[in-house]
């Protein structure tokens, strides 16, 4: 979960995997926005070697494709067979297909492909340390600091309601890819890929 999280959020859309709570820093309001009001054709894989000791096990997400505002219902579950400890880098690799090629998205204002040096301490600067976990994470014994201790973490058919959601002017219409690598000290731990379109007016 963490590691598709860190996906969207390339994609300014961090509420909506977070239940509408602005937990990382980098998702800021900025001018010359527009609003999304829809997100379809979602998929995802992992692509790492086999040897990565993250990995997705179970992912859903309805209805397809998702209104916004309205409901979405999200289930995932997470496995790790080692402990994922400080500094957790996250490189993003955002692309949009035009025609039939994929057109890398940059780095702007923190948003596309983006590479973001230290995970924990962003978690630690949304949710101070020492503070509970939100819900539904709570609930569930799901941690959001690091370490994260190697198991298995599931989150069962959860409802929320994702509210009124801005990208910025430039992330048009159309279809998305976003790879999100997770690596400590050089050695890559988890590799997700997530494809999905946009519709924003």
């Amino acid at each position: 979960m963490r590691a598709l999280a860190l996906a969207l959020c390339a994609l300014q859309l961090c509420p909506a995997v977070l239940g509408g709570q602005p937990w990382l820093p980098f998702v800021v309001e900025r001018p010359h926005r527009r609003l999304l009001n829809q997100v379809g054709d979602f998929s995802w894989e992992n692509c790492g070697n086999g040897t990565d000791p993250l990995v997705i096990k179970s992912l859903s997400l309805a209805p397809d494709p998702i209104s916004i505002p309205g409901d979405l219902k999200v289930s995932v579950a997470v496995s790790s067979t080692a402990d994922l400890s400080s500094p957790l880098k996250a490189v993003l690799k955002v692309e949009k297909k035009i025609a039939e090629m994929w057109i890398p998205i940059p780095c702007v204002d923190q948003i596309g492909s983006c590479t973001y040096d230290d995970v924990c301490s962003m978690l630690d600067n949304a949710i101070p340390p020492g503070t509970p976990c939100p819900e539904p994470l709570l609930s569930y014994g799901i941690p959001c600091h690091c370490p994260f201790k190697q198991g298995t973490y599931s989150l069962p058919p959860t409802d929320f309601y994702l509210p009124v959601i801005q990208l910025p002017s430039w992330l048009t219409n159309g279809d998305y890819c976003v790879r999100a690598v997770l690596s400590h000290d050089g050695k890559q731990l988890a590799c997700i890929q997530v494809a999905l379109s946009l519709h924003s007016e």
